[in-house]
């Protein structure tokens, strides 16, 4: 009954039910916990320390907070156009189809280049543990798995994400384990309360600066919102694994921050002159374990965000591209579904050869992860700003709804909140979001000037029930 459910709900706004529906409540939670990675401090640690003034676990609770709004507005939205597409369809049928474009567009930002990051980080890290192999096979190695697996069919990828899971959730309780042991036993600065709160430090552009860099191990909740056409339970269940997922990963994250703020070897050292080699994290497992324990760290952190995480997030990014060619949007190629696997073949490679040259063409560069970290992070909480302005134009607006509290109030908050992080984050990664805004406008006005608005499937029918 639920697959028939969830059928109806995509055919109703005509489309035909392409992708193959298998995948169940545990699927989609366990595909947010590994698209966000468990460990996902593990690697950028050092940055958000510094950013952040020792507060580390204090920035991993506001966003945890900030998301769980935006994954209320990704619930409201996947129950009322359950498809894919995330926040490219919310906004464009919450609002209208150019707004939905420019929406698209953004997060794009997010999706095609958040691949190539993960794939970066992770060849320069196993570059570290196997020099003799150099980052540029490692990288090659990671894309092409990837994409075997995922041109397997969702169910492969679905399988592989639950080993996957396990094997991080081990490394951390062994972590956790052994720094909290350490802590008691001494070292380190002992336990205390800063990690979260230091009064020395704290100021609230301070903090949300910060927040602006730890929101990277947030992104890939939403992406649970890209399977909805995949999910053969009811379009509830999506609501629900996005804020299960990020509940237990936000709660993961404050855990293993607040232990290795308070192991870290020369916190000071760190504000001053941050983590030029992003081994503040492996440091801190090695004053708790020893060389074992940060090479396990290390290790672990290559896996998760070369394979694991790159895995999901290669087939999101795939998804949002079919749901944008489906829609005319993008070129009509990348809505091909292999009919076999039942998997959007052409974007699924599409995403590969960009992951590839990117990744290849970054890691020649010595900021090459910085600068792809800034950018993946303002595209993403651009989309979610537009997401929570959708649901309240869907529901209050059009809708009429009297659910003040999940329709008015919760997005109000989100949106409040992602905004002064926008405000106060990178601003280079504001000017370099802005021109790729910039050209998404200009490619709309081409397609303007083309008579070829965007315009998604159902949509006048849609208004016209809403006007009656």
């Amino acid at each position: 009954m639920a697959q028939q459910h969830a059928t109806d709900g995509v055919e109703q706004f005509g489309y035909r039910q392409e992708l193959k529906r298998s995948l169940r409540f545990s699927d989609l939670l366990v595909y947010g916990l590994i698209f966000m990675v468990p460990i996902a401090p593990f690697g950028i640690f050092g940055s958000v320390f510094q950013g952040s003034g020792g507060m580390v676990a204090l920035t991993y609770a506001i966003g945890m907070v900030a998301m769980i709004f935006t994954a209320n507005s990704y619930a409201q939205m996947s129950q009322a156009f359950p498809m894919a597409g995330s926040v490219y369809t919310y906004a464009g049928r919450g609002l209208r189809p150019w707004v939905g474009f420019l929406a698209g567009w953004v997060i794009l930002l997010d999706y095609v280049l958040v691949p190539g990051l993960l794939y970066l980080i992770a060849s320069v890290a196993m570059n570290t543990i196997v020099p003799s192999i150099p980052v540029w096979i490692w990288l090659v190695l990671f894309v092409v798995l990837n994409t075997v697996v995922n041109y397997l069919g969702i169910e492969m990828t679905a399988k592989v994400n639950k080993v996957m899971l396990v094997g991080e959730l081990i490394v951390l309780g062994i972590f956790i384990v052994i720094g909290l042991v350490a802590l008691a036993a001494g070292k380190g600065q002992g336990f205390s309360i800063t990690p979260l709160f230091n009064d020395a430090t704290f100021t609230w552009p301070l903090v949300f600066g910060a927040v602006s860099i730890a929101v990277l191990s947030f992104l890939g909740f939403d992406g649970i919102s890209m399977l909805a056409e995949e999910n053969q339970e009811s379009a509830r269940a999506l609501g629900r694994a996005m804020i299960g997922a990020l509940l237990l990963a936000g709660s993961l994250f404050i855990v293993q921050t607040w232990i290795a703020s308070l192991l870290v070897p020369n916190p000071d050292q760190l504000i001053s002159q941050g983590d030029p080699g992003g081994t503040a994290f492996y440091d801190a497992a090695q004053v708790a374990g020893g060389a074992w324990l940060a090479k396990l760290a290390a290790l672990a952190t290559a896996i998760a965000w070369g394979f694991a995480n790159s895995l999901v997030a290669q087939a999101a990014t795939s998804r949002l591209l079919f749901a944008m060619a489906r829609d005319r949007q993008l070129p009509s190629f990348l809505a091909k579904i292999d009919p076999r696997r039942k998997v959007p073949v052409n974007a699924t490679l599409l995403v590969a050869a960009v992951s590839l040259v990117l990744g290849l063409y970054m890691a020649s560069r010595d900021d090459g992860i910085s600068l792809l970290s800034t950018l993946v992070n303002f595209g993403a909480m651009t989309a979610f700003l537009v997401l929570h302005v959708s649901v309240v134009n869907h529901f209050v607006v059009r809708q009429h709804s009297h659910d003040w509290w999940r329709h008015l109030v919760f997005p109000v908050i989100g949106f409040a909140i992602l905004l002064y992080v926008v405000i106060n984050a990178n601003v280079a990664a504001q000017r370099l979001g802005f021109v790729w805004l910039a050209i998404g406008v200009v490619v709309l006005v081409i397609f303007k000037a083309m008579r070829r608005e965007p315009e998604l499937a159902g949509m006048s029918e849609e208004v016209d029930d809403v006007e009656r």
